[in-house]
């Protein structure tokens, strides 16, 4: 579970918050999307959940345990994270990628062990590319990227998982394909997923939960059918919504000014 209360964070000298008074509970084995404009805070608010940067304000629980205080293993172990980019420094493989994310169950000065490997080489099973083990992680399409660093965090064996903007870079196809994966992992595993997205038909297809995020603060929140629709994305992104029906499914698209 993640549980977020009052949430604030301001650069130092900056003359507003970033993100203020923030609140939102994602209840476990649930996917929840934060959707929001360009400027909206959703990468700063991840980074305050993730401790990367300390808030000014409010607590951030994860699995009941407030974060302030926790070591980063501590940390690590209780949640995992996807980033928006990733580029290594090195051509490592795929397998040595995931196996990175075995790092909070490795001794400071040791090696990872045969069953380390083996649960890297079972997370990239679980996304489907286990194929790619041995290819360099440079050298492969941006939605197997994104898969790897999925399983990369599976690999962490944590019960929460934040994905920052997991469809970006991707074609249409391969968003599907990776948030697909997403949600079957996070069933399978029982894991609590919060992610920021762009698209909203994304968000009401793929999540259990959206929080739509207006100039650092939340402006909705609660299950797609209820939250998404022309009067509150119109609110969020400033623009006019329609929508189309498709399969009982609605469909939106900014409107033409």
């Amino acid at each position: 579970m993640i549980r977020v209360e009052g949430l604030s964070f301001r650069h130092h000298h900056a003359p507003r918050a970033v993100v203020e008074d923030v609140s939102f509970t994602v209840d476990n084995g649930r996917i929840a999307v934060l959707l929001g404009p360009n400027g909206s805070g959703k990468t700063t608010l991840f980074k305050c959940i993730a401790g990367l940067w300390k808030s000014c304000g409010g607590t951030v629980r994860l699995d009941g345990r407030e974060t302030d205080g926790l070591s980063f293993r501590e940390r690590a172990l209780l949640l995992a994270l996807v980033p928006q980019d990733h580029t290594p420094p090195f051509p490592y493989t795929a397998l040595e990628t995931v196996l990175m994310g075995r790092a909070p169950h490795v001794g400071l000065y040791a090696s990872p062990s045969a069953r380390d490997v083996d649960k890297a080489r079972a997370a990239l099973e679980t996304v489907g590319v286990g194929h790619l083990a041995d290819r360099p992680y440079t050298r492969v399409s941006g939605g197997e990227r994104q898969l790897i660093l999925i399983a990369r965090a599976l690999a962490q064996e944590s019960p929460i998982l934040l994905l920052d903007e997991p469809t970006s870079h991707l074609d249409f196809r391969n968003q599907h394909a990776v948030l697909s994966w997403v949600r079957r992992v996070a069933g399978d595993k029982g894991l609590t997923v919060l992610m920021t997205l762009h698209d909203p038909n994304l968000a009401a297809h793929f999540a259990h939960q959206v929080v739509l995020l207006k100039e650092g603060c939340v402006i909705a929140d609660g299950i797609p059918e209820q939250v998404l629709n022309e009067g509150s994305l119109e609110q969020l992104y400033g623009v006019g919504i329609g929508t189309v029906a498709d399969a009982g499914r609605r469909l939106f698209y900014p409107r033409s000014a």
